[in-house]
């Protein structure tokens, strides 16, 4: 696309009401565009519509109108979450009309250095992470995207002084064409999101549109331990910097599994120890791997060893991500409400040596939940299923031998669903157990979004 103010008196369409969504609409606005915002939730449930209405832009809710996309339309700015689908978007393809997302509206303003942070799991941790320790290193970033603030309502702000520090997911790269970010981090693939990307194959393929527009001036981060980051390693312009948890490496960030000390390579034979993993202020395993990604990611920008290892002891981590909540009478309660997929539940359930009783269930997107199975043999006491996929988690539950099963079956609401969950797992813990919040699907069957959920999870706790 080309900058917003080439769009002057030309028509622009923007799907979606949601923040990145008025974002875009008003700095359309701003630069003479004629712009038509279309949401198909009803006027009621979109409180941004009269703020944009009042600065004379049009937005039409409820439906989306059969002439909304027509030839003379210059572009589509869609929400991310908009599928492909959707007869708005199908119409802009099929009238050759560029469709993009707010990554790549936002690219055209960002006169800073861009870090862009992608993955299936880990991506809010490790760019909040990288946020911090530029910020200790007085390097000025500004973090947005998929965490925070709209990036089309901070790019205009940044000055060749600041570094971006964008958290991005599969939906937003995939409406990008010129998006280049100087430094891309990509820290795993797992299969999730498959009702959005259809694929796997188009799931990773959005994932890998982070290194599309890079060149050797750029920096490629990627976690060596995954086989489909491997796979992207030839078709890579930009120069290359990767993480590992198993393999020592002549150039990187990895951790000696001989010490549990991560350490930094330098390429040239140098090795110099970042601190040890168990100094790290963040529990579980999977936040080593995060940590490794930071620091590769904060060292190619010119951060200092000393900074990093001082950030890594210091934070806590990100709330809704293996969150303390209370210990009760021996009992340990953990919120994990971030973790939308299996394969982020399997982390947080391994994070533990205590009997682990899960809570889990959530949007039903088609998987059957087999994953699981292992380490619910191996580490699982007991599990309360709520949600869609309900009964396909209690099958994997009754498949590993667990006894102790629930399913929330009668609930007056999503809050209520929670409450008689936290109630039923309370109830099949003992002493030494932690009782854990790890829902291995998304929330949006029953919540607005997994900050809801986990928010509510909380609250039951502490009501117990």
């Amino acid at each position: 696309m080309k900058h917003p103010r080439d769009y002057r008196g030309l028509e622009v369409v923007v799907l979606g009401l949601a923040r990145s969504g008025v974002a875009a609409a008003k700095l359309f606005h701003q630069h003479g565009a004629i712009v038509t915002v279309n949401d198909k939730k009803e006027r009621s449930a979109c409180p941004e519509a009269d703020e944009l209405t009042a600065l004379g832009i049009s937005v039409i809710c409820g439906y989306h109108p059969e002439s909304l996309v027509h030839e003379g339309i210059s572009l589509v700015v869609k929400n991310p979450g908009i599928p492909y689908s959707v007869e708005p978007i199908r119409k802009a393809e099929q009238l050759g009309i560029e469709v993009v997302t707010e990554v790549e509206v936002a690219y055209q303003f960002c006169e800073a250095p861009i870090i862009g942070i992608t993955g299936s799991n880990g991506k809010t941790t490790t760019t909040t992470l990288i946020g911090l320790m530029l910020e200790e290193a007085g390097l000025k970033p500004v973090v947005a995207g998929n965490i925070g603030r709209a990036l089309t309502e901070a790019a205009p702000e940044v000055t060749s002084e600041n570094w971006m520090v964008v958290e991005l997911s599969s939906f937003q790269l995939k409406g990008t064409t010129a998006f280049r970010p100087t430094i891309g981090l990509l820290l795993n693939v797992y299969e999730t999101h498959l009702d959005y990307h259809g694929s796997m194959d188009d799931y990773i393929a959005s994932k890998a549109k982070l290194f599309e527009n890079q060149t050797e001036a750029d920096t490629a981060i990627l976690n060596w331990d995954k086989e489909v980051c491997q796979r992207l390693i030839p078709s890579l312009k930009a120069k290359q910097f990767h993480f590992s948890m198993k393999e020592k490496l002549e150039y990187g960030v990895y951790l000696d599994v001989d010490s549990d000390v991560m350490v930094y390579a330098d390429g040239k034979g140098h090795i110099q120890s970042i601190l040890p993993a168990a100094e790290m202020g963040m529990p579980a395993s999977f936040n080593v791997e995060n940590a490794l990604a930071a620091a590769a990611a904060a060292i190619t920008a010119g951060v200092d060893i000393a900074t990093i290892a001082s950030v890594l002891r210091s934070f806590q981590g990100v709330e809704h991500r293996l969150e303390l909540v209370r210990v009760l009478d021996g009992v340990t309660f953990y919120n994990n409400s971030k973790a939308t997929n299996s394969a982020a539940s399997v982390k947080s359930i391994e994070a533990f040596n205590q009997p682990v009783v899960l809570i889990a269930g959530g949007l039903d997107r088609g998987s059957d939940y087999m994953e699981l199975l292992p380490t619910f043999k191996e580490r699982i006491k007991g599990v309360v299923t709520l949600g869609q996929t309900k009964e396909k988690i209690k099958h994997i539950a009754q498949l590993a031998g667990i006894s102790k099963v629930q399913t929330v079956d009668t609930a007056k609401d999503a809050a209520d669903a929670v409450s008689q969950a936290v109630q039923l797992a309370w109830e099949m813990s003992e002493q030494g157990d932690v009782v854990l919040l790890s829902p291995a699907c998304a929330s949006w069957d029953m919540f607005p979004s997994y900050e809801d959920r986990g928010r509510m999870f909380k609250e039951s706790v502490h009501n117990l």
